[in-house]
């Protein structure tokens, strides 16, 4: 995650940038065929990475590997043992995150603005409701006395 999905999936969405100032609206989007290329290494290291994601004995982090923020991100340990937990449900997630790579990849290849917005979108969903089950820490209900 740390070295290729999140850069690639970073670099997706660092893609386009509209930027509001006093001055005007700038935006910043792919526009030569050398920033669609690079766009597009991006996305075929997300897909081909998801490949990793599934092998069977694949640690999470290296042995002795800390949360940079805890108690806002879970230990590897336990991030390894949500996994373990529940395969199918985790190789789901995957599958979903390989979906949301190859959307971004089919836009990049158009070389359409609009399609890779959407697709930039539903990776970020992918991710992040991942992230919900295997990487925060569960949340007490609203209401909830525990």
């Amino acid at each position: 995650m740390r070295y290729m999905i999140d850069p690639s999936a970073d670099a997706v969405w660092d893609a386009i940038v509209t930027e509001v100032t006093a001055d005007g609206v700038f935006t910043t989007e792919p526009e030569t065929d050398e920033d669609w290329m690079v766009l597009r290494r991006h996305a075929v290291t997300l897909i081909e990475a998801t490949d990793l994601l599934l092998m069977e004995g694949r640690r999470v982090a290296a042995e002795g590997s800390r949360s940079e923020l805890p108690g806002v991100d879970l230990e590897p340990e336990e991030i390894e043992a949500l996994l373990e937990a529940d395969r199918a449900s985790w190789t789901a997630f995957v599958a979903v995150l390989h979906e949301g790579g190859v959307g971004v990849l089919e836009a990049i290849d158009s070389q359409d603005i609009d399609a890779l917005l959407v697709a930039s979108d539903v990776l970020d969903a992918a991710c992040e409701v991942c992230h919900v089950r295997y990487w925060y820490p569960p949340r007490p209900l609203s209401g909830s006395t525990r």
